[in-house]
């Protein structure tokens, strides 16, 4: 079978080429602004250096649609580049597909839930999003992608995926999410920052069990699933402040934790409800917090002490 993934070269995106290269002829289409080469090297697929806002033409059985960046750091300064991505590279991916009957697996997020005001979330409840706030570009475009997956379901198969925080080896350093924040901060002995007082919440999934359901995702024969949303991630519940404790100690770190204000519109809380992944692809997590952690950690310190030139 010949498989797209769009922002292969990225986190995510390089451990589903991984997974699907075993079997498969994988193609991997990423434009390098956040993913690398480097992260490909041991794998067995083609790669494409392709910005997805332009158009593309390339017979595949099936496409992964997992490109964006997704860091709230390039929220502001990358706003433009996130919304087209979302909205005219969905929508270039979906006639792509349409024209060599493709199926699609759109990468949705828990950020079309917004701040939400039901707890957990479940893929009825449509939401607490502003339209034009800081958080808007990635949270809007994501929403309106899911619409186009929606018109496009009438012609072809797509799979809708609202993925729920996930880590993992292959974050980047960098990347300004929480996870890679706290253990890069606390590796280097650094402040470990929580923004707002800590008692927000989140759920963390391991990549390799997100993989495995959006692998089962884009293989349901279930014509139910067609242009619906399903939630995907680990329905355990941590509170900001807890994530740096255990991180702390689990990496033997003397940082402090700091407090800094809390960004506008950033969720308070976020549990998904994967009542329907478990219903229609018998899905739940299956790693433990603390050896995903393990392994996040032991990779993030030997990218740290043995940096790439």
């Amino acid at each position: 079978m010949k498989i797209g993934i769009t922002g292969g070269a990225g986190f995510i995106g390089r451990h589903l080429c991984e997974q699907l290269s075993r079997n498969n002829e994988v193609y991997c289409i990423d434009s390098l602004v956040t993913g690398s080469e480097e992260n490909l090297k041991d794998l067995d697929v083609t790669f494409i250096k392709h910005d997805i806002v332009n158009n593309l033409d390339l017979k595949l059985d099936q496409i992964y649609h997992m490109a964006s960046r997704a860091s709230p750091k390039d929220f502001d300064s990358h706003a433009l580049e996130i919304a087209l991505t979302n909205s005219t590279g969905t929508l270039n991916i979906l006639k792509m597909a349409k024209k060599y009957n493709a199926s699609v697996l759109i990468a949705s997020t828990s950020e079309t839930y917004g701040d939400p005001l039901v707890h957990p979330q479940n893929e009825l409840y449509r939401g607490n999003v502003n339209t034009t706030g800081p958080r808007s570009c990635y949270d809007e475009s994501k929403r309106f992608a899911e619409t186009l997956g929606y018109v496009f379901s009438k012609d072809i198969t797509v799979r809708i995926a609202r993925i729920f925080n996930t880590y993992g080896p292959y974050m980047q350093i960098e990347d300004g999410r929480m996870i890679p924040n706290f253990i890069s901060q606390a590796i280097r002995n650094q402040p470990v920052t929580i923004y707002g007082d800590g008692t927000q919440t989140r759920s963390f999934c391991y990549v390799d069990d997100l993989v495995r359901g959006l692998v089962l995702l884009m293989n349901s024969n279930n014509g139910e699933l067609n242009g619906s949303p399903v939630n995907l991630g680990n329905p355990e519940e941590h509170t900001i402040y807890d994530m740096a404790v255990k991180i702390k100690e689990m990496t033997g770190s003397s940082s402090d934790i700091v407090f800094l204000p809390l960004p506008e519109d950033d969720p308070k809380k976020r549990k998904p409800d994967i009542s329907k992944a478990m219903q229609y692809l018998n899905w739940k997590p299956e790693k433990t917090l603390d050896s995903g952690l393990k392994e996040t950690i032991n990779y993030f310190k030997n990218q740290i002490m043995n940096p790439k030139n």
